[in-house]
C-alpha cells in the first residue's frame, strides 16, 4: 500500500507514524515543509520519497503535489495527523478521489458550532452553543444560556485561547481580546459544570477498536491559568472493569456515527458532573502531549504501529493489556523568565523512581514558556503504577516535591 503522509519531520512525534506505517508494509511518501536535508538519515529511511512544499494547509498545494505523486505511483491513503493539517488534507483527498476522512467529515471536526450543531441534531448531549460575529449576537446568547459562558476559537486546538466569562465586564474584555488578534467568527458556549476527561480512539470503519479514558485534575481551563497547580492528566487502566465508562464508549459511537467518521484516531473531550455525561469537542487525529505515549508504556502496545494497522491493513492486531495506568504532572516555573534550577528531584526520585516512565526536566538557562502554553511546555514527570488511584497519589506527590525555580 502507497501512504502519503503530511509533515512527517514536525514535531518530531510524526516520526513515529511515519516510523509505524513503514513497519507494518507501506510504502510511505512524505509530504512536509522541511527541507530534505533537515530530516536525518532514519526518518529519511523509513520513506520512499520525501516532497517539499511551501505550506501543507493549503489544499490547493497539497492536490498539486499529490496529483503529481499521482502521477508516479497509485496512492491508497493520504493520512495527516496534526489537528491544523486535517481538512487541507480530505479536500486533497477528495480532489484526488483517495479514501479515507470526507471534507465534511473534517469540517465538522474542525468547526466547533458546526460540530456541535450536527452532534445536537443527533441526540448527543452537548453543551448549547453558536458562531458568532458581533458582541450583539454574544449577547442574545447570554441573554438565553445566562453566565457563564465559554468564548474561543471556532476552529482551535486545545484550551488555547479559550476563555471563561462570568459577567459583562469580563465579556467586554474578552471580546476586546478577540478584537484585537482580528478574530471575524467565535465560538460561544454555555459552560458546562463537572469533572473533565477525554475519550482517544483508533476506530476502523466507524468501530472503536482500540479506546483509552483520561482524566484532567484539575479542569483544563483551571489548569491553564493557575502557575501553582501542577496540574495532570491520567490515563485508567479500569475501562474494561467500570461499568460507567460504557456511557462513555456509547456516546464516543453515536459521535462516530454522526460525523461519518471511519478509518481514523480520535480525541473525545467529556464532561460529567450534574447534568450527567457531556460532549465537549473531538479532533478526527490523535490526541497531543504524548498521551500516546503513555497509552503505550501503560497497555504492553505500540499503539502507532497499531494505528498504522488499522489504516493499511484494516485491522489491529493487538489489544491494551491495561497493565498500567499511566499519567503526567506538568511542573511550573515559579515564574517567567529563564529556568534557574530544581529542588526536590533526589527525594522524589528516592521514594518514587521505580514507577517514572521519564522525565523531563530542560537545562538552567532554558527561557520559561507561559503557563497556558500545556503540559509540555516547561517540565514534567510521567509515570505509571497497577493501581490508579496510587498513581494519582504519586503524582501528587512529585507535584509537592518538585519545584522549577526561575529567574
Amino acid at each position: 500500500m502507497n501512504v502519503v503522509y503530511v509533515e512527517p519531520a514536525f514535531p518530531p512525534t510524526q516520526r513515529h507514524f511515519v516510523r509505524a506505517l513503514a513497519d507494518v508494509g507501506a510504502t510511505v511518501i512524505g509530504v512536509g515543509e522541511r527541507p530534505v536535508d533537515q530530516l536525518d538519515d532514519e526518518l529519511k529511511g523509513w520513506m520512499a520519497h520525501y516532497h517539499q512544499v511551501p505550506t501543507v494547509i493549503d489544499a490547493g498545494v497539497l492536490t498539486d503535489t499529490v496529483r503529481w505523486i499521482q502521477d508516479k505511483v497509485w496512492v491508497d491513503r493520504l493520512e495527516a495527523t496534526i489537528e491544523s493539517h486535517t481538512l487541507a488534507a480530505a479536500q486533497a483527498r477528495e480532489n484526488c478521489t483517495i479514501p479515507g476522512t470526507s471534507v465534511r467529515t473534517a469540517w465538522l471536526c474542525r468547526d466547533k458550532p458546526s460540530m456541535k450543531e450536527a452532534l445536537r441534531a443527533a441526540g448527543v448531549p452537548t453543551a448549547a452553543s453558536a458562531a458568532v460575529t458581533a458582541a450583539d449576537e454574544v449577547q442574545a446568547f447570554v441573554d438565553a444560556v445566562g453566565y457563564p459562558i465559554i468564548l474561543k476559537p471556532r476552529t482551535g486546538a486545545g484550551a488555547l485561547d479559550t476563555i471563561r466569562v462570568d459577567d459583562r465586564a469580563g465579556l467586554d474584555e474578552a471580546l476586546g481580546r478577540f478584537g484585537a488578534q482580528a478574530v471575524e467568527s467565535i465560538a460561544v458556549e454555555e459552560f458546562v459544570e463537572g469533572h473533565e476527561g477525554f475519550y482517544d480512539t483508533v476506530s476502523v470503519d466507524g468501530n472503536a477498536s482500540l479506546d483509552f479514558v483520561s482524566h484532567y485534575y484539575p479542569n483544563v481551563l483551571e489548569a491553564m491559568r493557575t502557575r501553582w497547580i501542577s496540574p495532570q492528566f491520567v490515563s485508567t487502566n479500569r475501562v474494561d472493569a467500570v461499568p460507567d465508562y460504557q456511557d462513555l464508549r456509547d456516546m464516543g459511537a453515536r459521535v462516530n456515527a454522526a460525523l461519518g467518521i471511519g478509518t481514523s484516531a480520535t480525541h473525545m473531550e467529556w464532561f460529567f458532573g450534574p447534568k450527567g455525561l457531556r460532549f465537549s469537542e473531538i479532533g478526527c487525529r490523535p490526541p497531543g502531549v504524548g498521551a500516546w505515549d503513555l497509552y503505550s508504556a501503560g497497555n504492553d502496545i505500540d499503539i502507532y504501529r497499531e494505528w498504522a494497522n488499522a489504516v493499511v491493513h484494516g485491522h489491529v492486531a493487538t489489544r491494551p493489556s491495561r497493565r498500567f495506568a499511566t499519567g503526567i504532572v506538568a511542573l511550573r516555573p515559579d515564574r517567567d523568565g529563564h529556568i534557574s534550577g530544581y529542588s526536590g528531584v533526589d527525594e522524589a526520585q528516592a521514594r518514587l523512581g521505580e514507577w517514572v516512565i521519564d522525565a523531563h526536566l530542560p537545562s538552567p538557562g532554558t527561557p520559561t514558556q507561559p503557563v497556558e502554553a500545556g503540559y509540555w511546555a516547561n517540565a514534567y514527570v510521567r509515570m505509571r503504577h497497577p493501581d490508579y488511584d496510587v498513581l494519582r497519589g504519586m503524582l501528587d506527590d512529585v507535584g509537592r516535591t518538585v519545584h522549577v525555580h526561575a529567574a
